[in-house]
């Protein structure tokens, strides 16, 4: 852990880069849990659920393109803040959600949240890239982890309490202020230039088109942006089903926490702290066992898929809430490892004047295989009849499929990983 505080003690952008972000997530989780919590009290159907989900990921899908443009054209840090503000004003419509009828407004709302993360989350992840040394990426992209992840565990948990005692409105509050407060922190960073497409020479979508053709043209990159894709279409519709598993299956009763009038919104932060330990243990652990080199890490995502695989068929065998969330943290450190040692490769290895391009495709993918595998969940439970838990052990299922996949590629492209490691220490 040494070497994460040197890393925020020594380099002050980095710093406050990492504060905003601490206190947006803090927010987000109150928001998920306050949404979800919403649409089942006033809604009792999975496609419903789904549908929160969906209008989550859609927005990415679409404004994504445009978004990385933007990043690669405009000051980041303008992005991040601007983006930030105008989601605080967003949260605040949630507020007029009161009844059955209005659910449309949430779904509206939510749309345009993250119609607003589209622009943030590329320039974030761009941005890091202009803050952090070569030789430091890949702790700054542990150390994202492990913040997202202890945000994960202290605002679900802290949301799932709240909403309990507090009332959904209270969350929802707080999340807005969250917004302004990080936008604020995000202000006081003095960021270095970045190499910016020139604006003069071609349209936005030409400029999105020469991205796309860079990464077509390094095929190896490109494969390294579709894993998140891959590991999404595996666990996003883990997302709706954690919230049925919690609603109908693993509910706290009123004699566990009789100060609580929610078990069920109680259960789920609980699923979510389990989330949390595992998404920032996972990376840590295995970044200390492999290393830091590409073809190690091209391992770890190996390993990460089939902890993944492993974590989630045991989430539809698990008969008591105590085995389930032993599995939700073997499945996490599955995931954790892929979000990261994905995301360090992609900074180390891309030139600066494409990197928001390649994060908003690598967002893009995301996002569309992450609103496929949520429709399949709800489709499951809904059209098929599956029970919650045939639902899970398919995604299961297909998470060992998508580990022969990326066994088979590091298999066949040996003589590539070696090249593109000499390749990567040469990428400006």
């Amino acid at each position: 852990m040494t070497e994460y505080l040197t890393l925020l003690q020594r380099n002050r952008n980095f710093r406050l880069l990492w504060w905003g972000n601490v206190i947006s997530l803090l927010g987000d989780w109150f928001n998920l849990i306050a949404s979800a919590s919403l649409i089942a009290s006033l809604t009792d159907s999975g496609v419903a659920i789904s549908y929160l989900f969906l209008v989550r990921f859609v927005p990415l899908f679409v404004v994504s393109p445009f978004a990385g443009v933007v990043a690669d054209r405009f000051s980041r840090k303008g992005i991040l803040i601007t983006s930030d503000l105008l989601r605080a004003v967003t949260v605040l419509g949630f507020l007029l959600v009161r009844s059955p009828e209005q659910v449309w407004l949430l779904y509206v709302l939510t749309a345009v949240q993250f119609t607003l993360s589209a622009f943030f989350s590329p320039a974030r992840s761009a941005l890091l890239a202009n803050v952090v040394a070569r030789e430091d990426l890949v702790t700054a992209n542990a150390l994202d982890s492990l913040t997202w992840s202890t945000m994960l565990a202290l605002g679900a948990f802290a949301g799932g309490v709240v909403a309990a005692l507090f009332g959904l409105q209270t969350a929802f509050l707080m999340d807005a202020a969250t917004f302004v407060l990080s936008a604020v922190v995000i202000s006081w960073m003095v960021v270095p230039g970045q190499a910016r497409t020139a604006v003069s020479t071609q349209t936005g979508w030409l400029d999105f088109l020469d991205g796309f053709r860079f990464l077509r043209q390094h095929a190896f990159l490109l494969v390294i942006a579709l894993v998140k894709a891959a590991g999404s279409l595996v666990w996003g519709g883990i997302n709706v089903l954690e919230i049925k598993y919690a609603n109908e299956i693993f509910a706290l009763s009123d004699r566990a926490i009789p100060f609580v009038k929610d078990g069920a919104t109680a259960t789920l932060g609980m699923i979510y702290v389990v989330s949390g330990l595992g998404t920032g243990l996972g990376p840590l652990f295995m970044r200390r066992r492999l290393g830091d080199r590409p073809p190690r890490m091209l391992v770890g995502i190996a390993i990460g898929f089939v902890l993944t695989g492993i974590g989630i068929c045991s989430l539809g065998l698990a008969p008591t809430l105590a085995l389930f969330l032993l599995a939700t943290f073997i499945r996490t450190v599955g995931t954790g490892t892929l979000w990261v040692f994905s995301a360090a490769l992609l900074q180390t290895m891309t030139p600066d004047i494409f990197r928001g391009r390649v994060f908003a495709f690598e967002f893009a993918a995301l996002t569309l295989t992450q609103s496929v595998s949520v429709l399949a969940a709800g489709y499951g439970l809904d059209k098929l009849g599956w029970t919650v838990q045939q639902v899970t052990l398919a995604f299961g299922v297909l998470g060992f499929v998508m580990a022969l996949l990326w066994l088979g590629f590091m298999f066949t492209q040996r003589t590539a990983i070696r090249v593109q490691e000499t390749w990567s220490q040469e990428a400006s």
